[in-house]
């Protein structure tokens, strides 16, 4: 098996420095919260981080290009929570839920930034382990602290490497893929209005507007059995933007003019800017919270 693997790699080796993809890829990010006109607290968090694995030569005695002077790749993670439970409970579930979430990827994660079929197989194993672990330590907090009773969050992050990306959702916030002028949804909300629609009871058209959308199936903190996360795996292309928000802003503003501002080719957070000055144009009786990346991609 060593030697297997050996001989897979020495092809690389022929460089004095290479990149992989990972590393040629190109991002763009914006990010912005906003507690909103009615509410008292902001119980909206979000983190944008880059994952890296790094080598480079210091010394050698080793031939020239038997071993590469230089070596990086790079990944991308996102992830907004829209914590709920009131007071600052919701405040404190949606912070936990995303430092726990940083902290296990930093311990416990593989920095796998070439993807392929069963390494794409591991990152969704991992991204269901990793929120079962994030709903069961915020269920704890609630447990040794009796004001935090009730608290629950959404929890919706996206991880790219090169021009792979991975979209793990629990609860109801979204993210959306802008591709060459069309808005796509990547998530599904997991609320009893979209269930309704689901199992044939009201038409999908009625989900947005109908009295349950903002009751939740499914979030992190709430219950104790299995967490309900779905994972998705597509490919980015160039020029791709990825937005990831919470239904301060999809409550507030439509998909025609979500898909309007993301049309103007602001810079992300200049983009971000708009799209929460919009939602509390908007009336804003929810906290905002928008993350925007716009990818290039070498083609």
């Amino acid at each position: 098996m060593i030697t297997k693997e050996l001989y897979r790699i020495t092809p690389l080796l022929e460089g004095k420095e290479f990149e992989f993809l990972s590393a040629t890829v190109k991002v763009e990010f914006g990010g912005l919260s906003h507690t909103g006109k009615v509410r008292p607290i902001n119980e909206d968090h979000y983190l944008i981080t880059r994952l890296g694995r790094d080598q480079e030569t210091l010394l050698t005695n080793l031939p020239g290009g038997d071993v590469p002077q230089h070596f990086q790749e790079w990944g991308y993670a996102m992830v907004v929570a829209d914590g709920m439970g009131g007071a600052a409970r919701g405040e404190e579930a949606s912070r936990l839920a995303i430092s726990t979430l940083a902290h296990l990827g930093l311990h416990f994660g593989k920095w796998n930034l070439r993807i392929n079929e069963r390494i794409a197989r591991e990152v969704t194993e991992r991204a269901e382990r990793f929120y079962q672990s994030v709903g069961e330590a915020v269920i704890e907090e609630a447990r040794a602290d009796p004001s935090l009773t009730g608290m629950g969050t959404t929890l919706t992050g996206a991880f790219s490497a090169g021009s792979d990306l991975f979209v793990a959702s629990v609860g109801d916030s979204r993210v959306y893929l802008f591709r060459r002028g069309r808005l796509l949804q990547l998530t599904r909300d997991q609320t009893y209005s979209q269930l309704l629609a689901d199992t044939g009871q009201i038409p999908q058209h009625e989900v947005s507007t109908h009295h349950l959308r903002h009751i939740l199936t499914d979030a992190i903190g709430v219950g104790s059995g299995k967490i309900n996360v779905k994972v998705r795996h597509l490919s980015l292309w160039d020029e791709d933007t990825l937005l990831l928000c919470t239904d301060g802003l999809t409550e507030m503003v439509d998909e025609e003019e979500i898909a309007g501002v993301l049309l103007r080719g602001q810079s992300a957070q200049d983009t971000c800017q708009t799209l929460v000055d919009l939602a509390l144009e908007h009336c804003g009786t929810d906290n905002v919270t928008v993350v925007l990346a716009k990818y290039e991609i070498p083609v």
